[in-house]
């Protein structure tokens, strides 16, 4: 029991520091971008409910976008992406992204082979554009071991409460564990730079993930006198990605 109530202690202290930090964008109008990435069952959608608890609905925004109709397969792919970037003064978190497109649409061959390679090729143009327009971006992406992503999918299967995640990918997750890891090392290779990097989060353990992916947001968004009251995250847990951790064992093949 005292370790419950040390992991609520914890929580409660770091969702004190993220309203300190909201109430001080709101004030400097600054602009948040935060980007989860993940396979399926990794752990985005509970640390995403934990960060923004006690935020502002105001100024707080999470974005799951459906898959594309017929008219915005025709538009420029960031296009749609583009209306629900941040405001002064707003946090927005997408809960996948344009980065769909370098993971699901190439495994499950919903984008050509060329649509891929041009996505590659300008995502980190048009990230660079985003932080040289003063938008703040961090990019997290939630590893899991494929032990663990089954264990998550079939508890998922026989859980009421969670029948509305379940979806038709849930199905090949595992079938194409092979073809999500090799698109994920190549997305993770070409669209990693100085601007805008890759952090990884190991999320085998949800509790430890959730409260560690908060120290890392505060750490890379809060000012000073917020986040130096903030304890580091654990470095195994959340790393920043490097080439090496895709052969050293730091990344689940």
């Amino acid at each position: 029991m005292a370790k419950s109530h040390d992991n609520d202690d914890e929580l409660e202290a770091l969702q004190i520091a993220l309203v300190r930090f909201q109430q001080r964008a709101i004030e400097t109008g600054e602009r948040d971008l935060v980007i989860f990435e993940g396979r399926d069952t990794a752990g985005k959608d509970g640390a995403i409910k934990r960060i923004v608890e006690h935020l502002s609905i105001r100024n707080t925004r999470v974005v799951a976008l459906p898959k594309p109709n017929e008219r915005q397969r025709s538009e420029w792919y960031f296009q749609r992406y583009v209306e629900h970037l941040p405001a002064a003064g707003e946090l927005v978190i997408f809960n996948r992204s344009w980065y769909n497109r370098a993971g699901v649409e190439r495994v499950m061959d919903f984008a050509t082979p060329d649509e891929q390679e041009t996505f590659l090729r300008d995502v980190t143009v048009f990230e660079r554009m985003l932080v040289g327009s003063g938008v703040q971006i961090v990019k997290l992406w939630l590893d899991i071991s494929r032990k663990e992503q089954a264990a998550r999918l079939k508890a998922r299967r026989s859980d009421p409460l969670k029948a509305l995640k379940v979806s038709p990918l849930d199905a090949v997750a595992q079938e194409k564990w092979d073809a999500y890891s090799k698109a994920r090392d190549e997305m993770l290779t070409r669209t990693h730079c100085a601007e805008a990097p890759w952090t990884i989060v190991h999320t085998d353990k949800k509790h430890q993930a959730r409260s560690n992916i908060m120290r890392h947001l505060l750490k890379e968004l809060a000012p000073h006198d917020i986040a130096k009251d903030v304890p580091a995250a654990n470095p195994d847990v959340v790393f920043p990605f490097e080439p090496a951790a895709l052969t050293d064992g730091r990344l689940e093949h």
